[in-house]
């Protein structure tokens, strides 16, 4: 017997809505886990990063273990290759403190990307010397991790330092960790260039990074004038059924988390991505 497909959401992605709102809508979905990015879902519980308390993740933790949906990753989205040397020690600080809460929220893994050295789109994201940026920072991070006993989980984006399955193997070879784990997220990996050979990214990806990955982001991508767009799974470009074949055989049970995905669509991404599953 298979294992079942277990499908999460990102939290924010049903917008700003009151505790006892969202987790109804969890359970409507069906959903057994989350991405939960407590400044993204409730702005007014965290004046800032490091201002979180133990009590704000007992709070959030234990409402979301009563409706019986895990936090999957700890969202904690920070610049980590800021140039500004405070800047980034702030966004470390902040990660710090998702790592250590981590526990009280009842996750064990903590997630970002990587950022980026300017804003938004830059050359200088795709140079040696910010990569070289990212594993220093993402070295504290572990380091950190490790004191308590939980796991940084890095996504690659196509305009970070880390934009490149290779780029993110480098990665964990300088940093052997096993608390260092990978987000996987394929639609990030796509480029107006590539997505026509977007079977051998997605299964590159997978070969290279293979039980270091933590779980899985389910996103879809369509492509304008050389340009990536999102769209909700199911209404574009992205292949979705080597990642689901990778979930079903070679690492059962590990958790898939929806993104993207307006509430409108959820139903339909949903049902798409289980009749895929069913089928490979």
């Amino acid at each position: 017997m298979t294992a079942p497909l277990h499908l999460g959401v990102r939290a924010h992605d049903f917008g700003r809505l009151p505790l006892p709102e969202l987790t109804a809508k969890l359970s409507r979905y069906c959903f057994s886990h989350i991405q939960f990015a407590v400044h993204k879902s409730f702005p007014e519980s965290v004046p800032a990063l490091t201002a979180l308390s133990p009590g704000t993740a007992a709070y959030f933790g234990e409402a979301f273990r009563q409706a019986g949906v895990r936090i999957t990753v700890l969202g904690c989205y920070v610049n980590i290759a800021d140039p500004d040397p405070a800047k980034r020690q702030l966004a470390l600080n902040a990660f710090s403190t998702h790592l250590r809460l981590a526990r009280d929220f009842g996750a064990s893994l903590v997630g970002t990307e990587t950022g980026s050295v300017g804003n938004g789109y830059t050359p200088e994201n795709f140079t040696e010397e910010a990569f070289q940026q990212v594993v220093v920072s993402v070295q504290a991070m572990v380091a950190e991790a490790e004191r308590f006993g939980v796991t940084v989980g890095i996504e690659a984006g196509i305009n970070h330092p880390l934009h490149t399955a290779q780029l993110a193997h480098r990665l964990l070879t300088l940093i052997p960790s096993n608390n260092l784990q990978i987000i996987l997220d394929c639609a990030n990996l796509m480029t107006g260039d590539n997505y026509r050979q977007q079977d051998a990214v997605i299964g590159e990806a997978l070969e290279l990074l293979g039980d270091r990955i933590a779980v899985l982001h389910l996103k879809d991508f369509t492509v304008n004038d050389g340009q990536i767009g999102i769209v909700p799974v199911g209404q574009g470009l992205l292949h979705f059924a080597p990642l689901l074949h990778y979930m079903k055989y070679k690492r059962p049970h590990i958790q898939g988390i929806l993104e993207s995905t307006p509430e409108d669509y959820m139903q339909s991404s949903i049902d798409f991505l289980q009749r895929l599953y069913d089928e490979v």
